[in-house]
């Protein structure tokens, strides 16, 4: 059996509604250091492999578990946050001055389009996703735990409850609400199991203290 434990990061500054100079290196508040030690002492055993995003808020959050399982092998995959607005538009801004900016993406909903350097588009965001779980599928580790953000966590979850066959305008919008109506607390996530020898995921969700 193969489990995997997703978890969002802490609360980070841009959550606390703080301007923010870029998407990656947003740090974790005082409240979001302390849900990353939460987290850690959650597990129970040892995970065997620790994947945290190269954001700083993920690699902040997955350090408090590494550092309670230093034997414990760290790895940083391409799992980060989905930066769907072109980073130099929002350099110092905070969530509610891009507001209209997220609003118009979205009532784009164009699964192609690119908002400029540095961003990507819906239809890469996804394959993103795919490509983590291709990847955790053929990684040998039976348990890990995985520090990621909410938005790709709900992609990962979405391809496995929607199964959709096309990333068309009609896929992308129901993705959006899917988001919305799965909002996953910081320090939150949900678990995801394979039996050996099968090739399809079960998806659980879970709360923020129940051990691993």
């Amino acid at each position: 059996m193969k489990r995997v434990r997703l978890i969002r990061h802490g609360q980070s500054a841009a959550n606390a509604g703080h301007a923010s100079r870029d998407h990656a290196s947003i740090p974790l508040t005082a409240l979001g250091l302390e849900q990353s030690r939460i987290v850690a002492r959650s597990f129970s055993v040892a995970p065997d492999l620790i994947v945290a995003s190269p954001f700083a808020r993920a690699q902040a959050t997955a350090q408090a578990t590494a550092a309670t399982f230093p034997a414990t092998a760290f790895e940083t995959w391409p799992i980060e946050e989905f930066t769907y607005l072109a980073p130099d538009r929002c350099v110092d801004t905070t969530v509610a001055q891009r507001k209209s900016w997220v609003d118009a993406y979205w009532l784009k909903s164009d699964p192609t389009f690119c908002d400029g350097d540095g961003a990507e588009s819906f239809h890469n965001f996804v394959a993103r996703a795919q490509a983590f779980l291709d990847r955790l599928e053929e990684h040998p580790a039976s348990d890990i735990a995985v520090v990621s953000h909410g938005q790709f966590l709900n992609a990962v979850a979405w391809l496995l409850e929607r199964k959709p066959q096309v990333l068309d305008s009609q896929a992308m919008a129901d993705w959006r609400n899917y988001e919305i109506e799965n909002h996953i607390q910081n320090g939150g996530g949900y678990s995801l199991s394979q039996k050996v020898g099968d090739t399809s995921w079960a998806l659980g969700h879970r709360t923020l203290h129940e051990p691993l």
